[in-house]
């Protein structure tokens, strides 16, 4: 099973979403081609209801760790209820990479 369908299926269980995209950016970054190992994932979900950003993105880690420490190097994290997905559903964009080989003007 690919990385990105275990985060998937992983979150779906521990958050049962209303939404949910998990995607692998990692062509983006200085990695060989066929790479997981830099993931965009918005999830809107009832159980960040009065939880602070820190907090939700702390339940998505935990519940992400073994994947965390088996290689996936990067996560970007939209993390809403319904409701404030209701009122503002732009997730936004990851930013560009500048890290390896991609960076401006190299290695200072």
């Amino acid at each position: 099973m690919s990385t990105a369908s275990v985060i998937e299926e992983k979150l779906r269980e521990r958050f049962a979403p209303s939404y949910l995209l998990v995607e692998n950016e990692s062509g983006n970054h200085s990695v060989p081609r066929g790479s997981e190992t830099h993931f965009r994932v918005v999830l809107v979900s009832g159980a960040f209801a009065g939880r602070s950003r820190v907090e939700r993105h702390r339940l998505v880690y935990d519940t992400l760790g073994e994947e965390l420490k088996r290689g996936v190097h990067a996560l970007a994290l939209v993390t809403k209820t319904a409701e404030e997905w209701a009122k503002d559903n732009d997730a936004g964009t990851s930013p560009p990479c500048l890290g390896g080989s991609k960076a401006e003007g190299g290695a200072s």
